[in-house]
């Protein structure tokens, strides 16, 4: 495990639509204070899917408050249940999170860096943005989004960097020109990105290219997005004679489970590969959505993380679950 979690009840102290589909929470610990965070940390929420208590991963937005965390969630049609249900809450709801957690960082010694959000991948970047801002680094940040009233928090990081912040919405024909943003930058600098798979994909692509070291390259994605639209799809597993849907609001590990075929798993973002499985076979596609895989594995379709992939079609399976070796 990467963390010894603990938990903590809160209450849910303000809420406040960001965009038509982003909403802001201020969380407040029951009791005692908020805790200091470093920007790209996040805080872990038991959420209820379909009535189950599950885990949902959201990043702290902005600034360290002495009082309470902030996050933002994103109402998405292909959610597998856990913003569904943060939507329906209101202040003075209970809730229980974690302390906050960091598994997105930067280190604060370079000559310059370069922030590239798409989406709601913009809720860690907010704060790396207002503190290295206010470190008086060299840094700029390039944003995209769909249209121009789902650029949440812009008018805050406006405030902040002025014209260090560039947007880009693609229902007005502009798009980030990633490639060129690498050439710019100065030997050694940083560059931090969030957003969907296949923004990462093509910046790690680019950045290689571009003879950067893997290493100054810092990213974090989110696990619902990927080459296809979730839709259903079957999985069959030979060895235990189990063949079930698996639907497009839950992913393979929660329904793994559900038919008591239990696979180890951590982070629950494609990030850890503890939930790796082995593919048989498969008539259809595969959709990795994960970060863990590389390329190279990814093209084999020999395995696939149950956490966040998905695939289109049939996948027959085999996991490392032996009931018989207890």
């Amino acid at each position: 495990m990467r963390y010894a979690l603990t938990w903590t009840d809160a209450v849910v102290r303000a809420v406040r639509d960001v965009t038509p589909t982003v909403r802001s929470f201020e969380i407040a610990a029951a009791a005692g204070g908020a805790l200091p965070f470093n920007p790209g940390a996040h805080i872990d929420v038991r959420v209820l899917v379909n009535g189950l208590p599950e885990i949902r991963s959201y990043s702290l937005v902005g600034e360290p408050q002495s009082d309470c965390y902030r996050i933002a969630v994103k109402r998405r049609a292909e959610s597998t249940g856990g913003s569904a249900y943060m939507w329906t809450l209101q202040p003075g709801a209970r809730l229980s999170i974690t302390e906050p957690l960091t598994s997105f960082s930067i280190d604060y010694d370079r000559p310059e860096f370069l922030l590239v959000a798409g989406g709601i991948g913009i809720t860690p970047i907010v704060s790396m943005a207002t503190l290295l801002q206010r470190r008086g680094a060299r840094v700029r940040l390039l944003y995209a989004a769909h249209s121009r009233d789902e650029l949440a928090f812009e008018d805050e990081l406006r405030a902040e960097l002025g014209d260090r912040l560039e947007t880009f919405v693609s229902a007005e024909g502009r798009r980030i020109d990633v490639a060129a943003a690498f050439a710019g930058l100065a030997p050694g600098a940083l560059c931090a990105l969030c957003g969907p798979m296949r923004m990462l994909d093509e910046a790690r692509r680019l950045w290689s290219q571009a003879g950067r070291p893997n290493a100054d390259l810092r990213w974090e994605t989110f696990g619902s997005s990927g080459a296809f639209a979730a839709e259903d799809f079957k999985v069959a597993i030979p060895r235990h004679g189990v063949e079930i849907v698996v639907p497009r609001n839950r992913s393979l590990l929660d329904a793994l489970g559900d038919a008591e075929i239990e696979v180890m798993s951590d982070c629950r973002k494609g990030e850890c590969g503890l939930c790796t499985v082995t593919v048989v076979s498969f008539d259809g596609r595969i959709d990795h959505r994960d970060v863990f895989l590389s390329e190279a594995q990814k093209k084999e379709n020999h395995k696939l993380c149950a956490c966040v992939s998905r695939a289109v079609g049939t996948v027959v399976l085999d996991t490392d679950y032996r009931p018989d070796a207890i």
